[in-house]
């Protein structure tokens, strides 16, 4: 097993009262990360809801009953908590009723968990997210010289648990079979989707798309269906953690970009499996967005895993100027770009340095990649 960074800042919570909610797509190992961190506690008890004799036992609201299957365990970790409805209701009894109980949720969905979360337990739980594997995880299983020697096959393949360690043609397998039902299984769930179809052709734009900004009305003119529903899709998909977006930076600067976004996919393998290549970067023509994809991807997994408080941008000015990544802590500006290959040497904007105070620009290849992993 990868170790996950998450976890040490997870513990911390343990003796505290609050309801720990852990988000993550489906297959980033959330149900692993669980496990690992109940492995010496033997007052815990890990509940799969997705077991029907477990979720009918939960939907009951039979006190006794749910009280008799926690056996006597003090922590309580409920896995994928989303599909029991009124989960939030049933955490919030559990949190006020029986306070000798510590819980633990875990959701694929944050639109479905969230929902129902929300209301019941304002000011009781605290939330924390898991990702595909961070270069830093699987360093620490490996080594460093396993993630550069690896660096041209995750760009491809992204960076699930379950796929790492498997050889190319099983790792294409996986991503079809992961893409196809598993990672979709809650959002064609949901009411509002009323065309799985549609999410797909919807996903396939957007990955044709990483790296520059999107405009919805060009999406809805493409896909045939209206701007509102377009809104809606991509809010379902980002908050089932397949797609985050990027605002554009802008203060009150006249020639920069105001109110656009770039979207970007969780996982590189993802990613090229809604365009339908898996060609080596060597082969492809599109290796430069790949590595932003990844670069960005990672540089958002390290600040959340180490629960650093950042906000995340792009820059760019109507004369062209840009920035790939803009990041946001307590008022202090750090600006990244990312290149693949050999780069002239690259300068930031003088507008932008010029108006923000920023002089130092990051450039992150494959052969500094480490700077990723510096505060």
């Amino acid at each position: 097993m990868y170790p996950r960074k998450v976890i040490e800042t997870i513990e911390k919570w343990l003796a505290k009262p609050e309801v720990i909610i852990i988000y993550g797509a489906r297959q980033v190992g959330k149900t692993t990360l669980l496990k690992m961190l109940l492995k010496n506690m033997e007052n815990s008890l890990l509940l799969n809801c997705e077991i029907p004799n477990v979720a009918t036992l939960l939907e009951s609201n039979d006190v006794s009953a749910i009280t008799a299957l926690f056996s006597g365990k003090k922590i309580i970790a409920f896995d994928e908590a989303q599909v029991i409805p009124n989960i939030g209701s049933l955490l919030k009894l559990i949190y006020d009723e029986m306070p000798e109980y510590k819980l633990i949720a875990t959701g694929s969905s944050s639109f479905d968990l969230a929902s129902q979360l929300g209301e019941p337990l304002t000011g009781r739980n605290i939330k924390f997210r898991v990702y595909p594997l961070s270069i830093n995880e699987m360093k620490e299983k490996n080594s460093w010289l396993w993630v550069l020697n690896q660096l041209n096959i995750l760009l491809v393949f992204g960076n699930y648990p379950g796929l790492i360690d498997l050889g190319i043609k099983e790792k294409i397998q996986k991503l079809t079979v992961l893409s196809s039902d598993y990672l979709f299984k809650d959002i064609f769930a949901y009411e509002k989707v009323k065309s799985p179809v549609i999410i797909r052709k919807l996903l396939k734009a957007l990955a044709m798309q990483v790296g520059s900004q999107v405009s919805t009305n060009e999406l809805s003119n493409l896909l045939g269906i209206s701007r509102q529903v377009i809104d809606t899709y991509i809010d379902i998909l980002e908050k089932s953690f397949i797609i985050f977006s990027l605002e554009s930076f802008s203060t009150n600067m006249r020639n920069e970009i105001k109110k656009s976004k770039k979207y970007f996919f969780y996982d590189n393998g993802i990613l090229n499996t809604m365009i339908g290549n898996f060609n080596l970067i060597q082969n492809r023509n599109d290796s430069g967005i790949l590595w932003e994809n990844f670069c960005i991807s990672e540089r958002i997994k390290f600040n959340q895993n180490h629960n650093y408080n950042t906000n995340h941008y792009f820059w760019r000015t109507y004369d062209g100027a840009e920035i790939d990544f803009v990041e946001e802590e307590n008022g202090e500006l750090k600006v990244f770009e990312f290149k693949i290959g050999k780069t002239r040497k690259h300068k930031i904007p003088k507008s932008f340095s010029t108006k923000y105070g920023v002089n130092s620009l990051t450039i992150v290849t494959p052969n500094n990649l480490h700077l990723l992993l510096d505060k």
